[in-house]
This record gives C-alpha cells, structure tokens and sequence, in this order.
C-alpha cells in the first residue's frame, strides 16, 4: 500500500511537471513582447521630432543620437544572450529585460514632466539665440535610451527561443506557426504604438504619450511574470563564449599535431553522438585531438584541462557559427535600408496629410503601413497563400528560409527605388509651388504616395526577418539558440553604425562650394532622392553578394544538441 502511494505521488510529481509549458504559455510571452513593442515603436520615429522640438537638435545631430540608440538596442541582445545562455536562463533575462526597459521609460517620461532636463524652447524668429541642452540634460536623456537599451537586450534574444521551450516536443509545423504569430502579434503591438500611441503624442502632449507608454511597459512585465509557475525554464550547464575561446586556444596550441586516422583519436565526450569532426574548417578539428588520454582526460570523461582538449562537440558549435557569418553579412545591407526611420516623417511633415474626410495622419504614425504590411503579409502567407499553392500543387509547398531571405533583399532595393521616386516627385512640386527655400512649407502632393514603398519595404523585411530567425532555428544546436537569435539584432546594430557613417560621409562631401548637402536640414532643398538612389544600388549588390553567399554554404546540420540541461531551474 505505501509503494502504491509512492508511485501515486511519482506519477502525480511526473504528471504535474509534464504540465509546464505548452500553448498555454504562449500568450503571457507574446503579451510581453507585444506590450513592450508598442512604447519602443511610438518612441522611434517620434524621437526626431521630441529631439528636434525639445533639445533644439537639428537633422544631423538629432539622426546620430538615434542611430546609436538604435545600434546600442541591437547590440545588447549579443550580451543578453550570452548571459541568457550561459549563466541566468531566458526567464531571468527577459525578466531583467522588462524592469529595464520600463525604468528607462519613466526616466524619459520624467523629462517632459522637469522643465530643467531640457534647454529652454527655441524663438524660431530668433535662431541664432537658441540654446543647446546641457551635459547634465543630454545625460539624462542618453540614460533612459541606455535603460531602454539594456531592457531590449534582456527580452529581444531571449523571448521566442524562450516561448519556442514551450513547445519543445510539438511537430515543425507548430513550431513554424508560432513564430508566424509570434511575429504576427510583434508586429501588431508595433502597429498600435505608430497609430494610437503616436496619436496620443501628437493630440495631447508629449507627457501623456510617454505616460502611456511607461503604463504599457508596467503590464508587459507584469503580463509576464504572471505565468512564471507555468514555464518550462531551462538552464545552461557551460558558458558558450568560454568553450569558443578554449577552441580556439586549444586548435593553436595543437597546431602541430597531426590528424588522427581513428575515431578514438578525437575527444568526443561521454555519450556524445558524434565522434569525428566535420571536415570543413579541418583546422579547428585540432581542438580535439587526443594526445595522451591518460595525462588529459579524467574518470568522468571530461578534458583536465579544456584550454588544451576540447570535445567534437564545442568545436562543431563554434564551426557553426563561424558558417553563417557569410550570410549573416547580408543582412546588414538590409538593416540600413530599413533604419531610415527618421526621413520618412520628414517627408510626411512637409505633405499634404489629410485623409478620410479631414482626418491628419501624424507624420511620425507613417511607419504603421510599413509595420501593417509585416502583419498582414504573415497572416495571409501563413492562411492563404501556402496553403493555395500546396493545393494546386497536390502536396505541401514549403519555401526555404534561405529563398525567402534572397527575395526580402532584394525587395528592399526595389522599396529604396521607390522611395527615390517619389521624393524626386515631391521636389519637383516644392520647385514648382516656389517653396524651395522654405523648410517646413507644405506641398500640394498627398502622403499617400508614400504608402507603395513602405508596403514593399514591409514585405522585405517579413520575408527576409521570419527567413533569418527561422535559418538560425535550425542551423544552429539548441545550446546556441539564443545567440543565433541576437545575430539578427548584431546585423541590425552594425546596420545602424554603418548608417551613421554613410550619412556623414555623404553630409560632408555633398556640401561642398556652399551647397546644401544630399541630407540638409531644408528637405526642399536636400536631395534625398539621390541619397535613397545610393541605398538602392549599394541593396542590389548586396542580393549579388547574397547569391555568392549562398551557393558557397554548407550545412550544419550535423550539430547536435549536447551539453544542454533539461531539468527545470528550482
């Protein structure tokens, strides 16, 4: 009777954790990153007017802050995923990653509230008085965008491999769907905060809009942390930076050895499912070349010294990623082009926006077709499109991860053609209304035109975003999934400071004799066109060079998951 028990209490023990994870969890992880996209999308492309009509920045200056902003976001998920990885879990990080980002809002809210965090208004009559922030003011500034910062690097890398725990012994197709919807959701949070959050700024101030926004950031962590005791939360048993570093240590100081011509010559740790090394990067192998197993390994089958012996293991993870570093590349390309956020608003600022009877579309809410078409085309690609073509085809289409990233960017060159054309049309119609010299003079040419590029630049980069998260999925071991996430993040960041330095070197060489530059201050003046000309061509040699990319890839398919703890965290 009392073993019965036993057992009854085991298999109710088992039951119980069986439990954890699965679709249940899902909407707390995707109510956390949707809450949390909308304050960070509002804030992006309402930050050049706050910057310009609050800290007296002009164009160039006000484009640099963001820019770095925006890289420093997109960096941090390579330090959040290594700490994700190695040492906190994804639970902790994201958790981390939410209280961040809301105190970085607050501090930014705290700026509209504190007349003395921000220079005094500038007399546009007068503008030679105006008056530039201090470094005290442009520090608490800087502060809430480094908060916000830290905040995207905790939940960024971390929040879809996290959800995608939960579905760990569901079918590919599950798994598919959920980054579709999880996506889908992002994007729709994105959505909200371009239209009513952007509204709200634009209708009743800047102190209610960020007021709004630190509220959403407080339910987005909360909305998370509600669930906790239903997660799966697994931990990471090695630090995947310090097992890259012993590879490479120990490849060098092995350089001399020869290969062995038997599988007992690699270390290949206990129970380890591969035994010998790929033989691409060969000279990485050397990491786990044996040399005398009784002076190097213990009796628990590990490397005495792992400086100096590495398992085929660590040396195929690092192998992995040293593979898609190629085609990571090629993302960059496409991150430039989509983080022209701030030139867009330009634009609409100086068109004629009123549409629907009246209604003024804010000119910073003009990214929201760009960010609706990402979720319209993830709902009809998913509901509509592939299972049409599988249809007519008699049999499940699939197109690869690796095509979809081709045609995003190539997508993306003809979005930036588009954007060349229509601002060449609106020069011509400031040149011929006579407002050349007038900065903010409105021309009679609706903002609508402006909607064909960002509904293509939305299609690029869904196609070419969902390609890339779903490539480094599969392409990497389980043990590495959220580093391969963040390098999403790492091309968007290098994107970002690339930016900086092709808008200041095409500001400075474009404004000489006394010319206003490609991207003066005065856009009926500027000559945006040519600059979004220079972005089309420099996107189409980067599909070439994607081409090349690609052909020369192999697989690396190989890795397994090894060295990956599935026991829950206590």
């Amino acid at each position: 009777m009392g073993s019965e028990n036993v057992m009854e209490k085991g298999n109710s023990q088992n039951s119980s954790k069986r439990r954890k994870g699965g679709f249940i969890t899902l909407p707390f992880i995707i109510a956390n990153e949707t809450l949390e996209k909308v304050p960070s999308f509002a804030l992006l492309p309402s930050m050049m007017l706050y910057v310009k009509s609050n800290y007296n920045m002009n164009i160039a200056e006000g484009h640099n802050l963001i820019s770095l902003w925006q890289a420093l976001s997109n960096f941090t998920p390579i330090v959040g995923a290594f700490f994700a990885d190695s040492y906190m879990g994804r639970f902790v990080t994201i958790g981390l990653g939410s209280i961040a980002s809301f105190l970085g809002v607050i501090i930014l809210w705290l700026t509209t509230l504190l007349p003395n965090t921000r220079p005094p208004p500038c007399d546009h009559t007068a503008p030679q008085t105006c008056k530039s922030a201090t470094s005290g003011q442009l520090a608490i500034l800087i502060c809430a965008l480094f908060f916000k910062s830290i905040g995207a690097g905790g939940i960024r890398p971390c929040s879809m491999p996290f959800g995608a725990e939960q579905l760990s012994n569901r079918s590919e197709k599950a798994l598919e769907s959920y980054f579709s919807w999880y996506y889908a959701a992002a994007t729709l949070g994105g959505s909200l905060g371009l239209t009513v959050v952007v509204y709200i700024l634009q209708t009743y101030g800047w102190t209610v809009g960020y007021g709004v926004c630190a509220c959403l950031m407080f339910l987005a962590t909360v909305a998370f942390y509600l669930a906790s005791s239903l997660y799966i939360k697994h931990k990471a048993t090695t630090s995947l930076f310090t097992g890259f570093a012993q590879v490479l240590v120990a490849s060098y100081k092995n350089r001399d050895l020869p290969f062995p011509s038997q599988k007992s010559g690699y270390h290949h740790g206990k129970g380890s499912e591969i035994c010998v090394p790929s033989e691409k990067l060969r000279y990485l192998n050397k990491a786990c070349i044996i040399r005398n197993a009784v002076e190097e390994i213990g009796p628990d089958g590990l490397a005495l010294d792992p400086w100096s012996l590495c398992t085929v293991q660590k040396v195929e993870e690092l192998k992995a990623l040293f593979k898609v570093i190629p085609i990571w590349s090629t993302g960059i390309m496409i991150g430039i082009a989509s983080n022209q956020h701030s030139f867009p608003v330009l634009q609409a600022s100086t068109m004629n926006r009123n549409v629907f009877g009246g209604f003024q579309i804010p000119a910073a809410s003009l990214p929201v077709f760009l960010y609706g078409t990402i979720m319209v085309w993830v709902v009809l690609y998913e509901r509509l499109l592939i299972p049409l073509a599988s249809k007519i085809r008699g049999k499940q289409v699939y197109i690869s991860a690796t095509l979809r990233m081709g045609m995003g960017l190539f997508l993306s060159a003809v979005a930036m053609g588009l954007y060349a054309v229509v601002e060449n049309a609106r020069l011509r119609k400031a040149h011929n209304e006579g407002k050349l010299e007038s900065s903010g003079a409105i021309v009679n040419m609706s903002v609508l035109w402006l909607l064909p590029q960002n509904i293509v630049m939305g299609i690029a980069e869904s196609v070419n975003t969902l390609g890339q998260f779903e490539f480094y999925h599969k392409e990497f071991p389980k043990t590495m999934s959220s580093i391969g996430n963040s390098l999403f993040f790492l091309s968007i960041a290098v994107g970002y400071i690339l930016n900086i330095v092709l808008f200041n070197i095409i500001n400075h060489t474009t404004s000489k004799d006394g010319k206003p530059s490609w991207v003066a201050d005065n856009l009926n003046e500027a000559r945006f066109d040519y600059y979004y000309w220079l972005l089309a061509g420099l996107s189409l040699l980067n599909v070439f060079y994607y081409i090349i990319c690609r052909s020369a890839y192999g697989s690396t398919s190989n890795v397994v998951d090894e060295g990956y703890v599935s026991e829950e965290e206590e």
